[in-house]
């Protein structure tokens, strides 16, 4: 009997988790379907911005701080993943990352000190603070109030520092939505501009610049790296909706699969243990005849 219970015990246990894991689920997939929306109406404008902005920046026509390209001696990795877990591997993929590039691309820069982070996301800080590594969290908590606004107070942060040489190259590690099921790690260059790509882009398109030039350089360009960087956390908002969603799916499954495992083992301990006192029943009326 003492099985029999254990038994109940943990089917009660999974019940209780598949409620939780349902709920979570319909949560999530609540949360996703409005940051879709909002990464699906970014992304077209955000990418044409970019577009622009890589031609004219490659052009050699503006005095733009921003592209300015120098030697590589200071990086700084921006880091976005989640503030709470349960998501798959949502957030492993970007350390992992993080731990590829350190012994590999960056590998010479981190052994002199010179590779910095900065997190946006607990996830993140978490991971680096188990590895000893320094970190500026200033904006880890951006996922709570995911508004153009306070996404701009850390771009213009990171292009202050750029523009100043504190870093020569700054690159956001983030995962980018693709669907509900799928979200792809994305390493972007996010300082110096990269310079467009010389074959079938427009890079030889002739601008005529409106209101000016200068308004470009002062203006445009700055709120185009801020939308940049918004962008890249629309993305990983809606990628850590759907990786959530996918998880607590797959959990809800395996829980059911587990429950009809541990009442099928609990009906045949249940049957063994009637089988056994039916035996003893019937041991004890024959020994009793028997006198």
């Amino acid at each position: 009997m003492a099985n029999l219970k254990e038994v109940k015990n943990r089917i009660s246990s999974v019940v209780s988790t598949q409620q939780i894991t349902k709920a979570m689920k319909m949560v999530a997939a609540a949360k996703l379907k409005r940051a879709q929306d909002r990464i699906t109406m970014m992304r077209p404008y955000s990418q044409k911005l970019s577009t622009i902005l890589q031609n004219v920046s490659g052009s050699g026509e503006m005095n733009n701080p921003y592209a300015e390209e120098r030697p590589v001696e200071n990086v700084l990795l921006i880091l976005v993943t989640s503030d709470k877990g349960l998501c798959g591997a949502f957030n492993s993929t970007v350390t992992r990352k993080v731990k590829s590039l350190m012994e590999g691309e960056y590998k010479s820069i981190a052994e002199q000190g010179n590779l910095h982070f900065m997190t946006i996301g607990k996830k993140a800080s978490d991971y680096l603070r188990r590895n000893k590594l320094s970190y500026n969290d200033d904006y880890i908590d951006l996922f709570n109030r995911l508004n153009f606004s306070d996404v701009s107070e850390a771009a213009q942060f990171v292009m202050s520092e750029f523009k100043n040489g504190t870093y020569d190259k700054v690159e956001i590690i983030y995962n980018e939505f693709k669907n509900a099921a799928t979200q792809i790690l994305n390493k972007e260059q996010y300082l110096p501009i990269a310079k467009a790509q010389e074959e079938g882009n427009g890079s030889d398109i002739d601008y005529t610049y409106e209101p000016s030039r200068d308004y470009i350089e002062k203006e445009l360009i700055p709120t185009s790296l801020k939308t940049q960087l918004f962008k890249a956390l629309l993305d990983s908002n809606a990628s850590e909706h759907g990786a959530r969603m996918t998880a607590m799916d797959k959990a809800t499954d395996n829980a059911g699969d587990l429950l009809k495992e541990l009442r099928l083992t609990y009906n045949r301990t249940r049957q063994a243990a009637i089988t056994t006192e039916i035996l003893e029943i019937t041991a004890g009326a024959e020994a009793l005849a028997a006198e």
